[in-house]
């Protein structure tokens, strides 16, 4: 047989052909993109490490390397292999020097350890790379993670990080291995950590990712720890506890100690590891570390997903509703049928935590609603989900529609179907739409989403339980808008009513997370966190405002935000941004309104904006523009706009004049 027909017909012992193993015989003889064609019809979601790390090698011999570099980082999706994870980073950064490659985010950050970080540091610069953001990493020296914090003048803050991730382990703590007094020891040691969180805040805008502690299995009073409050064992799940609650919306927290569980304690930690090299998480454990601190670092950039765009049948009940009836669907009883319901009840609690819902089905949509409306055992109603879409229109079309119904980016959608074939389809028409691999078995649904880790959230706020409510309204209101026959009539419609007003405490959380997570209409993008707003509200230079909206349809809860400088005659806006919830609603006049009414009583004659294009808010370049600001310089891509308050008064447009002051019973803004 010649070399030529080996390559071309390698077979496995059955004598069947195998796509990866011609692949193989063809990168064997030097013939790239013959490998690539059959790697790729090897297939797979997510694909082996293997498979992805020999994509990323040839498509790196042919000089792809773009596609090198997502095929490197390809390995984050397919596992938390070590020795493969590690290989894909030397890929990714070999082939990052030569490719042009979008980012979504670029972050300076200082990873603080109490144990050898060097190989989570690399772990994590991949994770973080496969989730759009590059990493500038800065890394103390072993043990030195207080040193570093407390010494002002240390490397730690002439890099000046945006994001600290306090790596620490359970040894690290000061507690003895029994004390009379727990409550002493637990309120000491927590004093001392939030102690270092306040120093790293008032010298550093960096936002803290901390670590908490994962417990060892070896426990020297054994299963008698837990009936003593001061066994070493219980006062470090308190002092997890009150750290907990001490971080509340200024700190970010990773939970070690649940993760130690998923993946055993014994493998968590390997005295031999600790022994050679001071590593207190083991190396096959670093995969699984790196990936939940990089999510729970995407999250605070707010770079989670927004949507779950589910499919009905064989996703949330077994059969085809169609075919098999109302009675005839798996939903309740049985096996399958617990599963389903199972499932359900999870996308709930996603719901109530700020996941918006719609439902994209090819189905008539009689057929579609009818669980949601009449079976005893279904936990989603047609009010849980946001928008309802059941026809026989392609997927991707559909998947388009409700991101533009619902004002948001494709980039905030993933889709959740059984049907590997609709899957596909959705990963080659929409590579922006993340797509989960649902298993077969509907007893592992629930399990699978929850290790879905593009959902994690910085912080919860009583707008997220209303969110799916306030998309529903979205959609509501496009129908209007469609049905109206101008635009003065359609705004007059929705009986819009605001309140604008100065921070308040209370709503520093909620301005903190949209600060963080909103793009489009977001003119700066500087993403201030607690420790900032909290000098905003205290300096007494500086205006701030929020604005809440209702209307007929919904009470939208707060959605925009100006905070501005006061300079002599001028008035700068630092930052100006508005929910996507609302936009074309011409809130943004709303805003600029009260601005110049708090400009003209501090003495101001001019307001001053800057414009920072980013790869997502382009919507938002023609802001000043459209409301008489004049551009008065432009430099390294930004754009400074002023109005003059003195030649043309206040900004007002129709919503201006159509708008009511609203004014809670409770009195709270």
């Amino acid at each position: 047989m010649s070399l030529l027909m080996k390559i071309n017909s390698p077979q496995d012992a059955a004598g069947q052909d195998k796509p990866e193993a011609r692949g193989d015989a063809f990168r064997k003889a030097g013939m790239f993109e013959q490998a690539i064609q059959g790697y790729l019809e090897a297939g797979g979601h997510p694909p082996s490490a293997a498979l992805c790390l020999k994509l990323a090698r040839s498509y790196e011999q042919i000089g792809s390397y773009s596609e090198a570099c997502q095929w490197a980082l390809s390995v984050v999706d397919s596992g938390d292999d070590f020795t493969a994870w590690q290989t894909g980073w030397a890929l990714f950064q070999r082939c990052a020097l030569k490719a042009e490659r979008p980012t979504v985010r670029s972050v300076k950050v200082a990873l603080l350890g109490s144990y050898t970080t060097t190989q989570l540091g690399a772990m994590l610069c991949l994770a973080a790379s496969r989730l759009g953001i590059t990493v500038d990493l800065y890394e103390s020296h072993y043990g030195q993670y207080q040193q570093d914090i407390i010494d002002p003048k240390s490397g730690l803050y002439a890099f000046g990080p945006d994001t600290a991730v306090v790596a620490v382990h359970e040894g690290a703590l000061r507690l003895p291995e029994y004390s009379p007094s727990p409550e002493e020891e637990v309120q000491k040691e927590v004093s001392r950590w939030t102690a270092l969180w306040r120093l790293v805040a008032e010298r550093s805008r960096a936002r803290i990712v901390q670590h908490n502690f994962a417990l060892p299995c070896e426990v020297p009073t054994g299963h008698l720890a837990t009936r003593l409050p001061g066994s070493r064992y219980m006062m470090t799940q308190a002092v997890n506890a009150r750290l907990g609650e001490a971080a509340e919306n200024a700190v970010s927290l990773v939970d070690c100690e649940r993760l130690s569980a998923f993946i055993g304690k014994q493998r968590w930690c390997d005295p031999r590891y600790w022994n050679l090299s001071k590593q207190a998480v083991a190396l096959e454990a670093l995969p699984l570390l790196a990936r939940h601190t990089a999510a729970v670092m995407g999250a605070d950039l707010g770079l989670s997903r927004k949507c779950l765009v589910l499919d009905l049948d064989n996703t949330l009940w077994g059969g085809v509703i169609a075919e098999d009836g109302l009675a005839g669907i798996k939903l309740g009883n049985g096996v399958d049928g617990e599963a389903f319901v199972a499932f359900q009840e999870y996308l709930l609690k996603l719901k109530n935590k700020g996941v918006i819902l719609a439902v994209c089905s090819k189905n008539n949509y009689a057929d579609a609603i009818q669980p949601f409306e009449k079976h005893s055992e279904m936990r989603l109603k047609l009010g849980d989900i946001a928008l309802f879409i059941a026809n026989w229109e392609s997927k991707p079309d559909n998947i388009r529609r409700i991101a533009k119904t619902l004002h948001i980016g494709l980039d905030s959608l993933v889709f959740v179907d059984d049907n590997p074939v609709e899957r596909e389809i959705v990963r080659k028409f929409l590579p922006e739409v993340d797509v989960i691999p649902l298993p077969e078995d509907p007893s592992y649904y629930l399990r699978t989403l929850s290790q879905y880790l593009l959902l994690e959230t910085s912080s919860f706020t009583p707008e997220d339980s209303q969110r799916t409510d306030q998309y529903r309204a979205r959609a509501q209101i496009l129908e209007v808008e469609t049905a109206a026959g101008s635009i003065e009539y359609f705004y007059r419609s929705l009986q819009m009513q605001a309140i604008v007003a100065p921070f308040e405490e209370s709503q520093l959380p909620r301005i903190a997370q949209l600060i963080g997570k909103t793009n489009q209409f977001n003119l700066t993008t500087r993403r201030h966190g607690m420790a900032q707003l909290e000098v905003f509200v205290q300096d007494a230079s500086y205006v701030h405002l929020a604005l809440r909206l209702r209307d007929r349809y919904a009470d939208h809860g707060l959605v925009s935000v100006i905070i501005a400088r006061h300079q002599g005659d001028l008035l700068d806006i630092d930052t100006w941004l508005m929910s996507c919830r609302v936009i074309g609603r011409t809130v943004e006049a709303t805003m600029l309104e009260h601005l110049c009414r708090r400009a003209a009583q501090l003495g101001c004659t001019f307001l001053q904006g800057t414009y920072i294009p980013s790869e997502k808010n382009a919507m938002a370049a023609d802001a000043y523009a459209k409301y008489g600001f004049e551009r008065v310089r432009h430099h390294e891509g930004h754009e400074i706009w002023t109005y003059d308050l003195l030649a043309q008064g206040m900004i007002a447009n129709q919503f201006v004049k159509t708008v009511e002051s609203w004014e809670p019973a409770d009195g709270a803004a």
